[in-house]
C-alpha cells in the first residue's frame, strides 16, 4: 500500500475548501460545546445528526470529528478559568489548572493545554495513520463468526469500563440488544416488539434514540443542578510558558500521549479514562508530587494530552473495524449508516478519500484549535456567564425539529421524550446510558453476523470455536468478565471512579 499517496489523497481532500469549511465550522461548535457545561459532544453530535443528510459523507464526518475533539479542548478552557469543566474528560484539568490560574497563571496553563493538546493531536494523527491500514487489511480476512466475536468482546470491554454497578452495566447492554431487535424481522418479515403500531414497524430510530437519551436527558439533568459560575474577572495574560514550565511539561505530554493513544483504542475507553489515568500516574512518578492540586503545570500538561490523544485514537476501531469504542464513536458510526456507508474495514477501499481525508482534517483541526482558542479567550468566559435558562429552551427546539425532520413524524418526537426521561431515571439510578448506546448500535450487526455464521455452518454453533480468531476474542471476553468480578479487582475499580468522580 502506498501511505504517502494515501496521504496525498487525504491532504486534497481535507485542503478543500468546503472541507476545511466544514472542520472548521466543526472545532469551532465543539470548543464552544466543550466551554458550556452540560451540553458535551454527546448531546451536540445526536442534535446534528439530521443535518447530515443535505451534506456528503466527507464533510460531514469531518465536522462531526471536529466537534468531538474540539469539544476535549474546549472543556479545558472553562476547568482552568473557573474551576467548572464544561467536559467530564476535564475534571481532572481543574485539579491544577484553576490552581495555577488562581496565582496568576492562567495563561501559562491555558498555553499548556494548548500545546499539549496539539502534541497528542499530532502524534495521534500518525498513530491512525500507520496502525489505521494494516488492521483494516486483518480485518478483511474476518468472517462472520470473527465479527461476532469481536463484537462480543467489544460489549465485554465497555461492561468493564464503564462506571458504577458492573450488574447495572451488564443490565444496559442487555437493554440495548433488546432495543435494537424492535422492527420488522429482514429474514422472516416478522414483526418483533412493535406493540401492532405501524411507526415501529421500521425499528426505533438511532437519532431518536440518541437525542432522548443525551438530548433531553442532559437538559433534564442540567436544569436540576443549577451551577454557580466564578468567572475569572482578572485579565489572561503571560500566554507564553518559561523555560522552566517547558522542561517540566515535556515527559508528562510524552506520557500522557502515549497513555491516551493507548486507551483510546480500548472500547468504554476513551478521553476521560485516559485524563484520569495519566494524571495519576504523573502524580506517582513526578518530583514534584507534592505540587498537584496546588498548581503544578505537569497536572495540566498530562490529562490534557491524554485526552486528545484518546479521542483521536478512538476513531482507529470505528474507521477500520465499525466497532464502536466509546458513545461519540457510536454516533459516528450511525452518521456513517445514515451516508449510506457501512461500517468496516471496506471503508477503506471503498471510500479512501473520505478515510484519508479524515485522518489528514484531523491534524488541520488540532492547527484549527490552536489558533482559534488562545486569542479568543474573551469570547469563552462570555459564553459561561450565559444563563442555562437560556440556553436549555434552544437545543430543546433543536433537538425536536432534527428528530421529525429525519421521518417527518410526530411520533419520533413523542418516542424522544420518552427515551428523554428514560435517560433521566437512568441516571438517577447510577445507570450509564453509554453502554445500551453502544449495545443498540452493535446489536442488529450482531445477529446478523450470528445468522450469518450459523448459516454458513449449518447451524453448528461449533463455529464461534473451531475458528482461532473467534474463539481468542471470545476468550479475551470470558477472562475479561472474570477479572473483573474478582474481589481484590472490583474493589480497586470501584475506588478508581470513586477518585475520578
Amino acid at each position: 500500500m502506498d501511505l504517502l499517496g494515501d496521504i496525498g489523497l487525504g491532504v486534497q481532500t481535507a485542503l478543500s475548501l468546503h472541507n476545511l469549511l466544514y472542520c472548521l465550522f466543526g472545532v469551532f461548535l465543539g470548543t464552544a460545546i466543550g466551554v458550556l457545561p452540560g451540553l458535551g459532544p454527546i448531546a451536540t453530535i445526536a442534535m446534528l445528526l439530521p443535518i447530515t443528510f443535505g451534506l456528503d459523507a466527507t464533510a460531514s464526518l469531518i465536522m462531526l470529528a471536529g466537534i468531538y475533539y474540539g469539544a476535549q479542548y474546549g472543556g479545558s478552557t472553562t476547568a482552568i478559568l473557573v474551576n467548572l469543566p464544561g467536559e467530564s474528560s476535564s475534571v481532572v484539568t481543574a485539579l491544577d489548572g484553576y490552581q495555577m490560574a488562581r496565582k496568576g497563571r492562567a495563561g501559562a496553563a491555558l498555553a499548556t493545554a494548548a500545546i499539549g493538546s496539539f502534541v497528542a493531536g499530532t502524534i495521534a494523527t500518525v498513530i491512525i495513520a500507520l496502525f489505521a491500514p494494516p488492521l483494516a487489511d486483518i480485518a478483511l480476512k474476518f468472517g462472520p463468526a470473527e465479527y461476532f466475536s469481536l463484537m462480543v468482546l467489544g460489549l465485554v470491554a465497555s461492561v468493564v469500563l464503564a462506571h458504577g454497578s458492573l450488574l447495572k452495566a451488564i443490565g444496559m447492554i442487555l437493554m440495548g440488544l433488546l432495543v435494537s431487535t424492535v422492527g420488522t424481522d429482514v429474514n422472516s418479515g416478522t414483526q418483533r416488539y412493535t406493540f401492532d403500531l405501524p411507526e415501529m414497524a421500521d425499528g426505533i430510530s438511532f437519532v431518536v434514540i440518541a437525542m432522548g437519551m443525551f438530548g433531553l436527558g442532559e437538559i433534564i439533568r442540567e436544569l436540576e443542578n443549577e451551577h454557580t459560575r466564578s468567572v475569572l474577572l482578572t485579565k489572561v495574560t503571560g500566554l507564553m510558558p518559561t523555560r522552566d514550565d517547558f522542561k517540566r511539561m515535556t515527559g508528562p505530554i510524552v506520557r500522557g500521549t502515549a497513555l491516551g493513544s493507548l486507551l483510546g483504542i480500548l472500547p468504554g475507553g476513551g478521553a476521560m479514562l485516559a485524563s484520569f489515568s495519566a494524571y495519576s500516574l504523573e502524580k506517582k512518578i513526578s518530583k514534584n508530587g507534592a505540587e498537584f492540586g496546588k498548581g503544578a503545570i505537569e497536572g495540566v500538561a498530562a490529562p490534557e494530552s491524554a485526552n486528545n490523544a484518546g479521542a483521536q485514537t478512538s476513531f482507529i476501531p470505528m474507521l477500520t473495524l465499525g466497532i464502536p469504542s466509546n458513545p461519540v464513536m457510536a454516533l459516528m458510526i450511525g452518521a456513517m449508516i445514515i451516508q449510506g456507508i457501512q461500517p468496516g474495514p471496506a471503508v477503506m477501499t471503498e471510500q479512501p478519500a473520505l478515510f484519508w481525508g479524515m485522518i489528514v482534517s484531523m491534524w488541520v483541526g488540532n492547527v484549527f484549535l490552536v489558533i482559534l482558542n488562545l486569542p479568543m479567550i474573551g469570547l469563552w468566559v462570555k459564553m459561561i456567564s450565559i444563563p442555562y435558562r437560556v440556553l436549555y429552551p434552544i437545543i430543546l427546539a433543536f433537538c425536536a425539529i432534527g428528530v421529525f425532520s429525519v421521518n417527518n413524524a410526530t411520533f419520533d418526537v413523542y418516542l424522544m421524550a420518552l427515551f428523554g426521561v428514560a435517560g433521566y431515571i437512568f441516571s438517577k439510578l447510577e445507570c450509564e446510558p453509554a453502554p445500551m448506546l453502544m449495545a443498540y448500535v452493535l446489536g442488529s450487526m450482531m445477529e446478523e453476523y450470528l445468522r450469518r455464521a450459523l448459516l454458513l455452518s449449518r447451524g453448528d454453533p461449533m463455529v464461534f470455536i473451531e475458528r482461532p480468531i473467534s474463539l481468542t476474542m471470545l476468550i479475551l471476553a470470558a477472562a475479561a468478565l472474570i477479572v473483573v468480578l474478582l474481589p481484590a479487582i472490583r474493589n480497586k475499580r470501584e475506588e478508581a471512579f470513586a477518585e475520578e468522580d
